[in-house]
C-alpha cells in the first residue's frame, strides 16, 4: 500500500486495477490521502486535505461500468461547495465556512464512487491568473518552482500534474481552468455554457462561470464529463446537452482520423503579444493536424482585439453584484462595530484581498449612473457581436486552433504589481467564455521545459466534435505524457517521459 500513488493512475487503469481485484476501494482512498499529505508540501495545491476517507456518500454498489469513478482520487477546486469540508473561495471573508450541501457537481462524482481527496487552492473568489491572490497559501508549478501554475483553478492543475489525484474540477469564467492547465502541462476543457450545473458554485460572473475537469488525458477528462453533464433544475442556466454521456465512446477509437475536417487558425490569436515560442507550438500543432487529415488554413476574427476589454467591463460588473451579499450581516466575515455602516465597511476591507476589491471597485463604476451606458451596455453589445462573430466561423470551420496562453508560465510575483499583464494572461481564453461555446487545452509541446498548452474551439454543443479532435492530436504527439519531476537541479526542474 506504501507503493501505490492513486493520483498518478488513470481512471481506466483504476477501474482495471478494481475488476482485477488488485486493490479495493478503501486501499485506494487511503493511499491517496496519505500520498498528499506527504508530497504536497512542495506543490501547495490544497487547502483542506480529508483527514481520513470516512464519511463520504459513495457509491460502490453493482458493477464497475466503464463511466465509473469507484476509487478514483479528486480534487475539488474551493469555490465549489462541500458539505463535509470548507468551501472558502480561497478567501479570509470564508475563513472556515463550512456549506450545508454539496454542490451538483460534487454530489454527482460521488454518487459515481470519487473519493474528494480535498479542496484546492485558487485565486480569491476565482478573480486571479496565478493562483497568487489566494488568502492562505502559495502554490508552486509542479515543472519548476519558482513559476506560476496559472489561475484562476491553479490548485487543481498542479495537483494533477504532480500526479497527486487523478483529476480535479476547476471553474472557468474567462479561462480559469485552461490556463492553468497550459501553464501545467493538462488537459482542461470548459464544455458549453449550461452543460454543467453551476449549483453550488460560489458565483463570480453568472454569465460566464462554467464548471470544467482538468486530467492528465482527454480520455479522463471525457470520462469525467460523462458523469458531470446532467440537467439540473436547480441551475437556471443549466442545459439538456445533446450529447451527454457520450463524451468517453467520442474517445475510444485508438487512432481516430480527421479527414475533411476544417480547423480554422485565427490569425488575431498568434499575432503580436504571443511569445514566438509559442506561435511555433500553435504552428506544429497545424502540421499535426494535417497529418491526421485535416485541412487547416488561416482566418480572422477582427473583433477577438476587443474581447478582453468588453470581458473585464462585464465580469467585473457581474462581480461587483454577486459579492455584495457579503456585507457582514448575512455572510462571511464579520468586524465589529456599533454603527451598522462602519461594520460593513471594515467587514469588506478585511475580508476581500486587493485583487477582489479592485474587480469589485470597476464593476460599481460600470454600473453607476450616468456611466452604465457608456460601459457596460457598449460592452454588452459587443460580446453579442464578438459571439456572432465566433458562431459565424463554425459555419465554414470544424474547431478553431489557437494558443492557450501567450506565455509559458510567468515567475512568481513577476506580475503582482502589473494588474493589465496579468489580465494579459487570459487573453486567447476570455473569447470561449464570451460567445458560451466549448473549447479545451491540451499540451501542444515545451519550451526550455516549461509546457505550452495550445487551444481547440468548437461550436455550441459540439464538445464530443471537440474531445475527437483533441483525443486524436494528444494519441499523435504524446506530449501529455510527460511528468514533472519533483527533483529540481537549479533554476529548472527536470522533466521525464
Amino acid at each position: 500500500m506504501n507503493d501505490l500513488k492513486p493520483g498518478s493512475l488513470s481512471i481506466q487503469k483504476i477501474q482495471q486495477l478494481l475488476r482485477r481485484r488488485e486493490v479495493c476501494t478503501d486501499e485506494l482512498r487511503g493511499a491517496a490521502v496519505e500520498d498528499v499529505s506527504r508530497r504536497d508540501q512542495d506543490v501547495g495545491s490544497f487547502l483542506t486535505v480529508r483527514g481520513s476517507y470516512e464519511g463520504q456518500s459513495v457509491n460502490n454498489g453493482g458493477t464497475v461500468s466503464k463511466a465509473s469513478l469507484n476509487g478514483v482520487p479528486c480534487g475539488i477546486k474551493d469555490n465549489l461547495c462541500t458539505s463535509d469540508l470548507p468551501t472558502t473561495c480561497a478567501s479570509q471573508m470564508l475563513s472556515g465556512y463550512r456549506p450545508p450541501y454539496d454542490a451538483t457537481a460534487v454530489k454527482l462524482l460521488r454518487r459515481a464512487g470519487a473519493h474528494v481527496v480535498g479542496k484546492t487552492n485558487m485565486d480569491e473568489f476565482a478573480m486571479g491568473s496565478s493562483t497568487e491572490n489566494s488568502a492562505f497559501a502559495v502554490t508552486h508549478n509542479p515543472w519548476n518552482s519558482r513559476r506560476v501554475p496559472g489561475g484562476s483553478s491553479g490548485g487543481s492543475a498542479a495537483a494533477v500534474a504532480a500526479g497527486l489525484v487523478s483529476f480535479a474540477l476547476g471553474s472557468d469564467t474567462g479561462g480559469s481552468v485552461r490556463q492553468p492547465a497550459s501553464f501545467c502541462g493538462v488537459v482542461g476543457m470548459k464544455p458549453t455554457y449550461g452543460s454543467i450545473s453551476r449549483y453550488g458554485l460560489v458565483a463570480f460572473a453568472s454569465s460566464l462561470d462554467q464548471i470544467g475537469p482538468l486530467a492528465r488525458s482527454v480520455d479522463d477528462c471525457a470520462r469525467v464529463l460523462d458523469v458531470l453533464v446532467r440537467h439540473d433544475e436547480r441551475d437556471s442556466t443549466s442545459v439538456k446537452h445533446p450529447e451527454a454521456g457520450a463524451f468517453a465512446s467520442a474517445v475510444s477509437e485508438s487512432e481516430p482520423r480527421l479527414n475533411g475536417w476544417r480547423i480554422g487558425v485565427p490569425r488575431e490569436f498568434v499575432s503580436e503579444g504571443v511569445d514566438e515560442p509559442v506561435r511555433h507550438v500553435v504552428r506544429e500543432a497545424a502540421d499535426v493536424f494535417r497529418q491526421l487529415g485535416a485541412q487547416v488554413q488561416q482566418c480572422s476574427l477582427p473583433l477577438i482585439n476587443h474581447a478582453l476589454s468588453a470581458y473585464y467591463i462585464i465580469a467585473c460588473s457581474e462581480a461587483s453584484s454577486n459579492l455584495a451579499r457579503y456585507d457582514g450581516v448575512r455572510y462571511g466575515l464579520r468586524a465589529e462595530s456599533a454603527d451598522v455602516q462602519e461594520m460593513f465597511i471594515r467587514s469588506r476591507s478585511r475580508g476581500f484581498g486587493q485583487e477582489v476589491k479592485r474587480r469589485i471597485m470597476l464593476g460599481t463604476f460600470a454600473l453607476s449612473a450616468g456611466y452604465y451606458e457608456d460601459y457596460y451596455l457598449k460592452a454588452a453589445r459587443l460580446r453579442r457581436m464578438i459571439s456572432d462573430q465566433l458562431n459565424g466561423s463554425f459555419e465554414e470551420y470544424d474547431l478553431l486552433l489557437t494558443p492557450t496562453t501567450p506565455t509559458v508560465a510567468f515567475r512568481l510575483q513577476e506580475r503582482m504589481d502589473d494588474p493589465l499583464a496579468m489580465y494579459m494572461a487570459d487573453v486567447c481564453t476570455i473569447p470561449a467564455n464570451l460567445a458560451g461555446i466549448p473549447a479545451i487545452s491540451v499540451p501542444g509541446g515545451f519550451h526550455e521545459g516549461l509546457p505550452v498548452g495550445i487551444q481547440l474551439m468548437a461550436d455550441r454543443f459540439d464538445d464530443r466534435k471537440l474531445l475527437t479532435a483533441a483525443r486524436a492530436f494528444e494519441l499523435s504527439t504524446g506530449h501529455h505524457r510527460r511528468r514533472p519531476s519533483h527533483a529540481e537541479e537549479g533554476e529548472m526542474g527536470r522533466c521525464g517521459r
